[in-house]
């Protein structure tokens, strides 16, 4: 939240959120286009052959990938299942008209395929194939799936879980000597560009059926095909690892062909929805945290509308009404001090006059009945003065009541503009945790259960600077104060981290400001580090005031009202009369007695 008041910080802030939104912008903007791209497939298998033995598992791997890309949303999705020659080449003929306005055009096929002369074949239900003349006539030519597939826009791939033994090898009769016939599918090289072809096994090589429902290419490509944002290649590559994993490194799934630099994925990547109210929560949690004027004021100069507006106004006006109790009852508790110090000094010019009096008169007056009023005046007026310093410290202790009340009013206002911002703050993740949960759900809806869940989003760090400057807020919040909260984590910010583990209990680094700290000093709701005020001042609340002893109090070294010793008492002058000493007393002069000036024996 310093960065509402700190223009660096700030700024950097914004840039961070900026970046942010515009990487959010852009994967949206990604997804909108993948989601308008137009994709088809075709999805052939052949598992009933009438001239050879059944294969076990392309029915089944036909069905689960054509159910896979339905999930995928796909425009179009066409299955066709142990099809003669003669119907496959008009699948085939049929899905060229399909692709033609496409932007991905995908062929799956499961069954038997061969190669002959260099040239690779997909083998229909119905092919008998007794010479290798009769390939052409019966098989359809993986050229002729490309040629179908080639005016799409963005992709045209071909999947082919067709590398597998070749039972029509040992009774086909070779009708040109020169003619080749290995074993899988050869080597091919597309001549348009975003073309790929996907071989179960490598060139030459043979694949497995498999012993479960799939076989082991079709289970890797269920596991993989969609996970939503991941480019072809990257998914084609997982397939590969899974398929060597699972065979003992005996098969290895190989890719021909090649794409451009952009990503190329089957699913688009479903981005969360953009929140806009981000940046405006994670600020308006800085103002609550800091919880003065200046916050607000800085708060509402960015986000001067939206849902936490009405908010930050609210806090605002609780803090002006009770920042202005306090400033009246300072006020007040001021004048009251002050007109007790002035009856005090009163009082005390009254009684030393009075005393004055009382000397003066005892000095003329000698009578006992004269002695006795001036007690009785003396006693009277001291009464009424007891009565008027009584009278005054009320009105202390009453003022310093009032300011305490309106200081602990203006706290009450701060952790209750916190409070509201928590509260306020946890409604609006509840509601980001449902969108999030909403958006797994989507999801879900488009990925296979056997596939491992999709990569999450990947959300930029939290600047560090910002988790120093909210920690730095939060330690001032509880007493631990870190001098200035500007983000800069120095020996003030250290220190006051040491100086809450050792009240809280915690053992955090305070040489570094982490999360962890930052959550367990932002879950302390009251005070944890004492108030220490300097020497001459009490704490008051969350304050420090100085000290003011009442009447003939003093204060000592250790910040304590102390009654005034009394002055030592003076003694009374006593009125003395001149008489005469006998041993002093003149002698008649001129008498015979008289010593003449000097006598000795007196």
């Amino acid at each position: 939240m310093v960065g509402l008041i700190l223009p660096a910080p700030m700024s950097r802030l914004q840039r961070l959120a900026g970046r942010v939104a515009l990487a959010i912008a852009l994967m949206l903007a990604a997804a909108t286009t993948a989601q308008a791209d137009k994709r088809v497939a075709l999805v052939l298998g052949v598992s009933n052959y009438q001239s050879v033995a059944r294969l076990a598992n392309p029915d089944n791997d036909a069905a689960a990938i054509s159910d896979v890309f339905k999930r995928m949303g796909f425009d179009i999705v066409e299955l066709r299942r142990d099809l003669g020659v003669i119907e496959m080449r008009r699948a085939v003929r049929d899905f060229a008209a399909v692709a033609a306005d496409s932007d991905m055009a995908v062929v799956y096929y499961a069954g038997h395929g061969i190669e002959v002369n260099g040239a690779n074949f997909l083998i229909p239900a119905d092919a008998r194939l007794q010479s290798d003349f009769d390939v052409e006539d019966e098989a359809v030519p993986l050229d002729r799936i490309l040629q179908a597939i080639n005016p799409a826009k963005r992709l045209r791939l071909v999947i082919l879980d067709a590398c597998r033994d070749n039972p029509f090898a040992e009774r086909m009769t070779r009708s040109v000597a020169t003619r080749s016939m290995g074993r899988g599918l050869a080597k091919i090289e597309p001549a348009t560009a975003d073309t790929l072809i996907a071989f179960a096994a490598k060139a030459g090589a043979v694949a497995g059926d498999g012993d479960g429902a799939h076989s082991p290419f079709a289970t890797a490509l269920l596991n993989h095909l969609a996970t939503p944002g991941l480019d072809l290649r990257l998914t084609l590559g997982r397939v590969r690892d899974e398929v060597l994993k699972s065979t003992g490194r005996r098969q290895e799934p190989f890719v021909y062909g090649s794409l451009g630099g952009d990503t190329v994925a089957l699913v688009p990547l479903i981005a969360p929805k953009v929140d806009p109210d981000a940046e405006s929560q994670r600020d308006y949690e800085f103002a609550a945290q800091i919880g003065t004027r200046e916050a607000w004021t800085s708060f509402l100069g960015v986000h001067g509308s939206g849902p936490y507006a009405v908010s930050a106004h609210a806090a605002l006006d609780k803090l002006d009404a009770a920042e202005k109790a306090r400033e009246k009852a300072d006020l007040l508790r001021r004048q009251a001090e002050q007109q007790a110090r002035q009856k005090n000094e009163d009082v005390k010019k009254q009684i030393g006059e009075q005393a004055a009096r009382q000397a003066e008169q005892a000095k003329l007056q000698v009578s006992e009945q004269a002695r006795r009023d001036l007690e009785k005046e003396r006693q009277r007026i001291a009464d009424q003065a007891k009565r008027e310093l009584d009278d005054a410290r009320r009105q202390v202790a009453e003022a310093r009541r009032q300011a305490e009340d309106a200081a602990l009013q203006v706290e009450q206002a701060k952790k209750q503009a916190a409070l509201d911002a928590q509260q306020q703050i946890e409604a609006a993740r509840r509601e980001q945790e449902q969108r999030e949960r909403e958006r797994q759900a989507t999801l879900a809806a488009v990925t296979p259960p056997a596939a491992p869940a999709p990569a999450s989003v990947v959300v930029p760090a939290m600047d560090p600077a910002d988790i120093a400057r909210l920690l730095q807020a939060h330690l001032k919040r509880v007493g631990c104060d870190p001098g200035t909260t500007d983000g800069a984590w120095t020996a003030p910010s250290q220190k006051a981290l040491d100086n809450f583990n050792r009240n809280a209990g915690t053992r955090f680094d305070v040489k570094v400001a982490s999360l962890d700290a930052l959550d367990a000093v932002r879950g302390r709701p009251d005070r944890v580090c004492p108030l220490v005020c300097a020497k001459g001042q009490k704490a008051e609340g969350d304050r420090c005031v100085q000290i003011v002893c009442d009447g003939n109090d003093v204060l000592d070294a250790q910040s304590v009202c102390r009654r005034r010793p009394d002055p030592p008492p003076q003694k009374p002058k006593a009125v003395s009369r001149q008489e005469p000493s006998p041993r002093g007393r003149a002698r008649p002069s001129g008498g015979a007695d008289s010593c003449g000036g000097s006598c000795e024996g007196d």
